[in-house]
C-alpha cells in the first residue's frame, strides 16, 4: 500500500467519526505519525510504499479510533504552546484555551512592576494533569521557580515525563489539594495558576462520547450543588499562600464567570475576567486587596 492509498483510506474510516476537516487533520496527523514526514514530503513521494510495520501501525491506530478514543491518546501525543507533550487516559487532553490561559499569565508576569525584576517569583500550578501549564511557563520565563501539584500519581507520572523530555525544571507533588491540612506543606507563591475541576455533574449528559468514555473524571467534574468548590479553595488558599503583591490565573467554567468573579471579591480580592477567543468568559486574574 502506497503513502496515497493509507491516506485515503484513513480518510474513508473517519468520515463517519468527524466532519470532513477534522477527519483531514487527524488523518494527517495519523500519517505523520506513521511515516515521519511532514504532509508536503508525503505528497513528494505518495507512491512509497508503507513497510509492513507501518501497515500494521496503521491498522491498530484506526481500530482504536473506531472505538471513538481520541486521537491524542492513540498516538500518546498532544501538540500544545508549540510542544509535543505525551498524554495518556489518566490527564486531560491540553486545549487551546489553556494556551490563551498561559499567554495571559506570562505577559502579566512580564509586564509587572519592578518590584520582580531582581527576585525568582515562585509558582505553583494546582492540578498539574500533563503538566502542560507549569513547563509552558518555565519555558517561557525560566527565571520561575515552578511547583505542580496533583492528587492523582498516574497524572504526575505523566507530567515528569513530559517535564524530562521537555527539559523544563518542575517541583512536582502528590498531594490533595482539596484537604486543607496539606497546606502546611506548601510555601508562599507569588503566582498561582490553576484550570481545575469546573465542569458541572449535570452538564455531562450534553458532552461529546469520546470525552466522557476516555477523559478522566477526577479532573473534569465537580458536583452541582458545589460547582465553585476547588475556587472557593484557591480563595481560601491565596490568603494565607500568595504574596502580599502575587497574582492568581484561573481557567473557568464560561458559565460561571460571574459568580466566579463575585466569590473572590467577597474574599477580600479584586477580579479581571478575560474571554476566550471565542469570545466566552474562560479566564480569571486575581489579586488580594492592598490595603
Amino acid at each position: 500500500m502506497t503513502i496515497q492509498q493509507a491516506q485515503q483510506l484513513t480518510l474513508l474510516e473517519l468520515k463517519n467519526l468527524y466532519d470532513e476537516r477534522e477527519s483531514a487533520n487527524i488523518a494527517d496527523w495519523v500519517m505523520e505519525h506513521i511515516t515521519g514526514k511532514k504532509r508536503i514530503d508525503r505528497l513528494m513521494d505518495k507512491q512509497a510504499i508503507l513497510t509492513e510495520q507501518q501497515l500494521s501501525q496503521l491498522q491498530s491506530i484506526l481500530a482504536e479510533l473506531a472505538t471513538h478514543k481520541p486521537i491524542q491518546y492513540v498516538l500518546g501525543e498532544a501538540w500544545f504552546a508549540g510542544m509535543k507533550f505525551y498524554v495518556n487516559e489518566a490527564v486531560l487532553i491540553p486545549r487551546p484555551e489553556t494556551e490563551e490561559l498561559i499567554s495571559w499569565t506570562a505577559a502579566e508576569i512580564q509586564n509587572s512592576s519592578r518590584r520582580w525584576r531582581d527576585k525568582i517569583q515562585n509558582l505553583v500550578d494546582i492540578g498539574t494533569g500533563s503538566g502542560c501549564i507549569p513547563i509552558s511557563l518555565k519555558k517561557k520565563l525560566p527565571q520561575l521557580s515552578v511547583t505542580a501539584i496533583d492528587v492523582s500519581g498516574d497524572a504526575l507520572q505523566v507530567a515528569r515525563q513530559n517535564a524530562e523530555s521537555l527539559t523544563a525544571d518542575i517541583n512536582f507533588l502528590q498531594l490533595d489539594f482539596l484537604n486543607e491540612a496539606n497546606w502546611d506543606h506548601l510555601p508562599v507563591f507569588d503566582i498561582i495558576v490553576s484550570n481545575p475541576p469546573y465542569i458541572k455533574q449535570s452538564e455531562e449528559q450534553s458532552m461529546s462520547a469520546n470525552v466522557l468514555a476516555f477523559e478522566p473524571s477526577l479532573a473534569l467534574f465537580v458536583p452541582d450543588e458545589d460547582a465553585l468548590l476547588f475556587y472557593r479553595k484557591i480563595a481560601a488558599f491565596g490568603k494565607t499562600h500568595l504574596s502580599k503583591h502575587g497574582m492568581v490565573f484561573l481557567e473557568i467554567n464560561e458559565a460561571l464567570g460571574e459568580d466566579v468573579k463575585t466569590l473572590f471579591e467577597l474574599n477580600g480580592y479584586t477580579t479581571e475576567l478575560r474571554k476566550d477567543m471565542q469570545g466566552k468568559d474562560r479566564m480569571v486574574k486575581v489579586n488580594l486587596k492592598i490595603c
